[in-house]
């Protein structure tokens, strides 16, 4: 993929999740945003991580957190973290069962595709190892959540 290509495809990425918020709510803003922020404050070092040990790499230089992981931490990760609490939040199988299905479509038809675009590759994780990479942030965001909303009410 030419890197002019790439960049835009990162901006488009990051602005049609960023276009979904007014339908989440204000409300729902407050109140999901902090947890999806610590996650994907989270991820950050995640992604260290596994640049370092080579898990995956972009084909495109430069090959910096900046140009490559970051569109999608602020993307689709923070935006998609919110709607998933929205949806299922207070239903944690049903908070696990929608983290499947969004981990599951990332790491197996998204990670495809993007190797055959050259995007990114996969390098030292098969599929189910960045499925599980990905999968078990779900109970971090779930964790944070949870604690955020007895601190709030706790003070209450």
């Amino acid at each position: 993929m030419p890197i002019k290509i790439q960049r835009l495809f990162n901006f488009a990425m990051i602005l049609l999740a960023w276009l979904t918020l007014p339908f989440l709510g204000l409300n729902n803003l407050k109140r999901f945003f902090p947890a999806s922020f610590l996650i994907v404050f989270f991820e950050f070092f995640n992604v260290l991580i596994g640049k370092r040990r080579k898990w995956w790499v972009f084909y495109n230089k430069p090959n910096s957190y900046l140009f490559n992981e970051f569109p999608f931490n602020i993307g689709p990760f923070l935006v998609g973290s919110m709607w998933i609490l929205k949806w299922t939040y207070g239903n944690f199988k049903g908070f696990l069962l929608l983290n499947v299905i969004v981990d599951g479509f990332f790491t197996f038809p998204i990670a495809i595709l993007s190797r055959k675009l050259k995007y990114y590759t996969l390098v030292r994780l098969n599929h189910f190892q960045f499925f599980l990479f990905i999968f078990y942030k779900a109970f971090l965001l779930y964790v944070f959540q949870y604690l955020f909303e007895n601190r709030k009410t706790s003070r209450n």
